[in-house]
């Protein structure tokens, strides 16, 4: 990671400066020119300003600049002409109307033969007035500039003005710089990555540290520092860890409740189990105590059985394996159903139960499973009823769902112990059940549960302790749609 850093901080360093340093020396070339032409610019038009009024002063008897030889030679330059411009510094031309020189500065004449001969040769084929033109040489730059002025001038036509000012700092110049630089910039990066890594990351690995403490398994319970006081992207981060955190100390707390509960229900029917084929087994045994014997073995088995089919189905809900066949289902003709095998159940156990005429009700869904959850509540009603007792069944519905009641006249079930009901392997108090009859394993209201929540409903639970208890299914309507097709 600190390895990244470094090599991203050298990358960004030696880009910044590349592309500055190359702004930097655009805007120096470009201001330099700039200056200089117009510095340039300004000399040539003063010149040519001085030549023209003192060819109006000659006019005036006073001593011309130029003299004219004959029509072929062209003018020559006076004394005069050279006393005016004696004292320009720069690089100085005056052209005749031949595009002769007529005048050149001391600066001129000093130049070497080779630098002279092509300054001769721009001044007199310079093109358009007012235009510019730059000489390289060695390590300076000739900046030109040229006026014409009126035939009326002393003969001089043209006046060119240069002057030198040094190079610029060339691209090249300024990328092998920059290359020398590289070292400078490799140990810049990994300074500035120590420190960057030891300030951003540290909480990060205090959060690193915290995290491979907690993932132990026993240590669940401890959280990741937070600092509210700072409100970053690490509080978020903590924040986050901890809530990640606290579900996986709930879903282990529930995984070793889960375990233990379903080893403790397994450990009993497997225990009376054994005890019966043991007692079948006996050679010295009864007959008619072998064959009792086989039959509880037979019932334990199939309470055995039960236990397992549930749990496989709250397995498969928690991974969300439990397909739904889903088609609309009328569940007037579902409530019948249950109503003719709730009856069936209540006899032996002397409940009566009723159920007024459903409603026409078609609810989307999976016809099974909902009778599966009907049947469960129901079941259950009459298990935790007395002899004597009742339970009822209520269909109704509103504009958008309909509600399924089953509504007991047990002994109900204490305010403590409602917001347990459909906790896995949880039980009320034995003495709900009737004398003798043993309780079930405790999965019956979570697989209910999540039937109704599958089916896009709800199942609650209403009850006061020696008035009985109401379970209500509520469950979306079917769109007009999906009736039609029924």
């Amino acid at each position: 990671m600190r390895g990244r850093l470094v090599l991203v901080i050298g990358t960004v360093l030696i880009a910044t400066v590349a592309v500055f340093g190359t702004l930097l020396l655009a805007v120096r070339r470009a201001q330099t020119s700039n200056d200089t032409s117009r510095a340039v610019r300004l000399i040539a038009e003063g010149i040519g300003n001085r030549v023209t009024q003192a060819s109006v002063g000659a006019d005036r008897g006073e001593t011309p600049l130029t003299t004219l030889t004959d029509t072929t030679l062209g003018v020559t330059a006076t004394a005069r002409l050279r006393s005016l411009m004696e004292g320009v510094p720069d690089y100085v031309y005056l052209l005749d109307f031949r595009g002769r020189t007529i005048y050149n500065s001391y600066a001129v004449r000093t130049l070497p033969p080779a630098a002279r001969s092509t300054l001769d040769s721009l001044a007199v084929t310079f093109p358009v007035r007012g235009t510019g033109a730059r000489v390289r040489q060695a390590d300076q730059v000739l900046v030109f500039h040229a006026v014409d002025l009126p035939t009326t001038s002393a003969g001089i036509t043209r006046v060119v003005v240069g002057r030198a000012v040094p190079r610029s700092v060339s691209a090249g110049e300024l990328m092998a710089s920059i290359l020398l630089l590289i070292p400078v910039m490799a140990l810049a990066s990994v300074v500035g990555a120590g420190v960057v890594s030891r300030v951003a990351y540290k909480p990060v690995e205090q959060v690193i540290d915290e995290v491979e403490a907690i993932t132990d398994g026993r240590s669940l319970h401890r959280r990741v520092h937070v600092d509210e006081s700072v409100g970053d992207e690490f509080t978020r981060l903590s924040g986050t860890l901890n809530a990640m955190i606290g579900r996986l100390e709930a879903s282990f707390g529930a995984l070793r409740r889960f375990t233990a509960d379903a080893s403790h229900e397994l450990k009993t029917p497997l225990t009376v189990l054994r005890a019966d084929v043991e007692r079948a087994m006996s050679a010295t045994g009864d007959p008619a105590e072998q064959l009792v014997a086989l039959e509880e073995a037979l019932a334990e088995t199939t309470r055995m059985a039960d236990l397992v089919n549930g749990l496989l189905t709250l397995a498969r809900a928690d991974e969300g394996r439990l397909d739904l066949f889903r088609e609309p289902v009328a569940l007037d003709a579902l409530a019948q159903d249950v109503f003719e095998t709730a009856q069936l159940l209540g006899e032996p156990a002397q409940v009566s139960v009723s159920m007024e005429p459903p409603p026409s009700v078609v609810v989307p869904g999976d016809r099974e499973r909902l009778r599966q959850l009907f049947l469960n509540l129901v079941t259950n009603a009459i298990k935790y009823t007395p002899a004597g007792g009742s339970v009822t069944l209520v269909l109704e519905h509103d504009a958008t769902h309909a509600r399924f009641l089953v509504r007991d006249t047990g002994m109900g079930i204490a305010a403590a112990d409602l917001p347990h009901v459909f906790e896995r392997f949880w039980r009320a108090d034995r003495v709900r059940t009737r004398g003798g009859e043993r309780s079930g394993f405790g999965l019956g209201l979570p697989i209910s549960q999540y039937i109704a929540h599958a089916h896009g409903g709800n199942l609650a639970v209403q009850s006061r302790l020696g008035r009985g208890t109401v379970f209500i299914v509520t469950l979306p309507l079917a769109a007009s749609d999906d009736v039609a097709t029924e």
